[in-house]
């Protein structure tokens, strides 16, 4: 069920024609308090209405059984291997439009206009300060390394966001490194991947490991929560890169359903959220690096430090991401 239901959704259900009232349906696999900031400033400005289906699996699925009876307009999710996944299965459709061809970077979309990214965010390493020295760490590669034997923390290798970064490596190096690095990797876990982000810092503070992989943007959601904030002050962030390259970044973004019932309102959504405004809201609000050229980073973000964003295409760690899955289950990575 969406987040809200509009008085035309509860009319059409009840077999009455609906009244002329505009909406957009998204399906979001997004947390909600991650979107719910922008969708309500959104109708503020609008007056059109955003109805949210929390999708946490089987999205693709369940637009492929819908076909062109979805009520989705627009999908949001996380991770360049799911946008590409949702475009190969042939549920979007191409956009046209200047305001977003302006506002986002050619390397931040899809060539052929079927997705659009909305943010980036990088996989970094959480770092103790009590017991890692500065400059300890600084490629992915040396994560292999067996000086770091049980002393890292990450949730499990099969998760999309791992998977991303093991897509990269092999991208760089070939399939036959990356599973040497994976194996090397899991050597040097301090326990059985499990958890999510957060609850890897929260290890570091509780000196079960010394450093883990996470995603940039938890370091802002642990400062705002009281409980994890003492977690985030134990760690600090570092941004390792590949030895031939810079540091793994990835996306979040959005797509048009093929089904798109609302398509002028979608669009207008679509616009808005690569706008100036949307876009500071998400590095206010979310802790995340807009893609909007222009739009600073928040003042959090920035005291993180500088980084240089790696600069392989996107698209191809998507290609990659099947073998990046085979080789985690070889090397029995969550085992």
């Amino acid at each position: 069920m969406f987040a809200r239901t509009s008085l035309a959704t509860l009319m059409a259900l009840a077999g009455a024609a609906p009244v002329l009232a505009e909406e957009v349906n998204v399906y979001s696999l997004r947390q909600p308090e991650l979107v719910q900031p922008l969708f309500d400033l959104f109708t503020q400005k609008t007056g059109i209405a955003v109805n949210v289906a929390y999708v946490e699996k089987g999205m693709v699925e369940r637009l492929v059984s819908e076909g062109g009876r979805s009520p989705a307009d627009l999908v949001m999710t996380v991770d360049i291997a799911r946008l590409a996944q949702v475009v190969a299965a042939g549920v979007t459709q191409p956009v046209v439009s200047e305001v977003l061809a302006a506002n986002i970077p050619a390397e931040f979309r899809d060539p052929g206009n079927q997705w659009f990214g909305l943010t980036t965010r990088a996989r970094i390493v959480y770092a103790s300060k009590d017991r890692v020295a500065d400059g300890e760490v600084t490629t992915y590669e040396d994560l292999a390394d067996p000086k770091w034997r049980g002393r890292i923390c990450t949730r499990p290798g099969t998760h999309d966001y791992n998977l991303g970064l093991m897509a990269a490596m092999i991208e760089h190096h070939g399939a036959d490194y990356a599973k040497e690095w994976a194996t090397g990797l899991r050597a040097n876990l301090a326990r059985k991947p499990e958890g999510n982000d957060r609850a890897q810092v929260k290890s570091i503070w509780a000196g079960e490991c010394d450093i883990s992989l996470g995603n940039t943007y938890y370091m802002g959601e642990m400062l705002a929560d009281p409980e994890q904030a003492e977690w985030a002050n134990a760690v600090r962030i570092v941004y390792p890169v590949f030895e031939n390259g810079g540091t793994h970044m990835n996306v979040s973004g959005v797509a048009m359903t093929k089904a798109a019932p609302n398509h002028e309102a979608a669009l207008k959504l679509m616009e808005f959220l690569s706008s100036d405004e949307a876009q500071k809201v998400y590095a206010e609000t979310n802790h995340e690096f807009p893609v909007k050229p222009g739009v600073e980073r928040s003042a959090l973000v920035a005291s993180w430090g500088d980084f240089t964003p790696d600069n392989l295409n996107l698209m191809d760690v998507a290609r990659a991401r099947p073998e990046a899955l085979k080789l985690m289950e070889e090397v029995n990575f969550d085992g």
